[in-house]
């Protein structure tokens, strides 16, 4: 498990799915952002995100 941490693409993958869980837990708690734009970022962030962590380059 850590030679996974040693890959770019396994720390920018877990950087991305935490930025994606943010912007869909903002979706259910708006402070002011039009809601609907933190969904549709969040979504296309964790599938990315998961796409990094399950590459194997």
């Amino acid at each position: 498990m850590l030679e996974k941490f040693n890959q770019l693409s396994f720390v920018i993958g877990v950087f991305f799915v935490l930025v994606s869980l943010v912007l869909i837990g903002e979706y259910f708690f708006p402070i002011d952002l039009p809601k609907i734009i933190n969904l549709y970022t969040g979504i296309g962030m964790l599938v990315f995100g998961l796409l990094m962590i399950r590459s194997k380059a």
